[in-house]
């Protein structure tokens, strides 16, 4: 075997099962209609206000029920079977893309319209999200779960980059409400892939019995692990300011370089070109724990320091390849330790948390984000990202630090 060969084998290990070949095939369709879908919906809400502060808001609708009932669906993870879970959420998420699509070809979509069903996927989200990343580790084992998570990453990456350019195609060919009914059906191949997996190959995390103070129990568990503490703490702060990109993104295409939808989603498929090669790092030689989320959380934090001074489009859309290679590589990282360290009936409750540090925290980044934006336009947006990605970086290092200081000789 040449070391080609090797890289080859490390790099796509988890494909070597045949359930997660075909759940990841589902996937692949779904994430594609998923960004076509996200796209679509700040152009929409563009479109219908003008207003940078309108998309954060309803960024912040969909996301408040994960800030809020996130643990929550992290408890119904670990008691209950995922897949089938899975299965009955995404079939109703597919049911909210439809609706909304409907309004939109048939001109009677309003604002709060939107405001209402991105509450509605929210709920939906609270639940699924849980279930899903922790759903992994039963299909492909530990041994192949940073692989599996990175791989994740990597499709999630590349959807963002077909996602997008197949959105531009489509508004242009048949308008914004095509995006959402052909988002509607792609949930069709990721619920096709839950219902036909070997169920005899999965190795399910034994269920926690209902009880009392399970939310309590879960939260306990997690202050009192560092390893567990310390990266939510950084995707709290993360996600919270420096993913935002959803609302800041339109404003520097708008706005600040007067460049129109074909230049946003120019820069959001940078962002997934550079996701890929990241992911597939990460997928080859990553590794997990504190050191790696302080490293690439500051380097998270230069990149998007630089793109915020970028002087021209082109330079901006080159800066944005190293933001998404790293943007991923500290989401795949993040994840994965998580998964790895958390004992396995509480992983879904973990999970849940990681949920809200990296979804749910976008209720509250997205108007801050939005206002940022348009008080000192995108670029303001960019810096305000970068600042929670060095903050970040500086307080797991101290963690870090302490755990290294050496115990101080006691007084004779």
């Amino acid at each position: 075997m040449t070391v080609l060969d090797d890289i080859r084998g490390q790099t796509f290990a988890a494909l070597r099962g045949p359930n997660f070949r075909r759940y990841i095939s589902g996937q692949a369709v779904s994430l594609v209609g998923t960004w076509m879908q996200i796209i679509a919906q700040s152009w929409l809400v563009l479109e219908l206000t003008g207003s940078a502060t309108a998309i954060g808001i309803v960024l912040a609708l969909q996301t408040v029920p994960m800030l809020l009932l996130g643990p929550y669906g992290g408890v119904v993870a670990d008691r209950t079977d995922k897949r089938r879970l899975m299965i009955g959420l995404q079939s109703l998420m597919g049911v909210q893309a439809l609706v909304l699509g409907v309004l939109v070809v048939t001109g009677t979509v309003e604002l709060w319209h939107v405001y209402v069903l991105a509450v509605l996927l929210g709920l939906n989200q609270c639940f699924e999200n849980p279930a899903r990343q922790s759903f992994m580790l039963e299909m492909v084992g530990p041994d192949d779960l940073r692989n599996a998570v990175s791989l994740q990453s990597v499709l999630a990456s590349c959807s963002r980059m077909i996602g997008p350019a197949v959105a531009g195609v489509v508004i242009a060919a048949g308008g914004i409400g095509l995006c959402f009914l052909l988002n509607a059906a792609s949930f069709v191949a990721v619920v096709a892939s839950l219902l036909t997996l070997d169920v005899s190959k999965l190795v399910p995390s034994p269920p926690a019995a209902r009880a009392r103070g399970q939310l309590r129990e879960g939260l306990a568990y997690v202050r009192s692990t560092p390893d567990l503490a310390v990266p939510l703490l950084m995707m709290a702060l993360v996600g919270c300011l420096a993913f935002e990109f959803q609302v800041v993104l339109p404003v520097l295409a708008d706005q600040t370089f007067d460049a129109g939808a074909e230049a946003y989603g120019l820069l959001t498929a940078a962002m997934g070109a550079g996701s890929v090669v990241g992911g597939l790092l990460v997928a080859t030689w990553g590794r997990t724990g504190t050191k790696p989320l302080v490293v690439t959380s500051l380097a998270f934090g230069i990149a998007l320091t630089v793109a915020a001074a970028a002087p021209t489009m082109p330079v901006l859309v080159a800066t944005m390849v190293i933001v998404g290679a790293l943007s991923v590589t500290f989401t795949s990282t993040t994840n994965s330790s998580l998964q790895l360290t958390a004992a396995p009936t509480m992983r879904g409750r973990v999970m849940a948390l990681w949920s809200v540090a990296f979804l749910g925290s976008t209720a509250i980044g997205g108007p801050i984000a939005g206002w940022v934006c348009e008080q000192g336009g995108g670029r303001a947006g960019l810096l305000l990202g970068a600042a929670a990605c060095l903050v970040a970086a500086a307080m797991g290092g101290a963690v870090l630090r302490r755990r290294v200081a050496p115990e101080p000789t006691p007084a004779r």
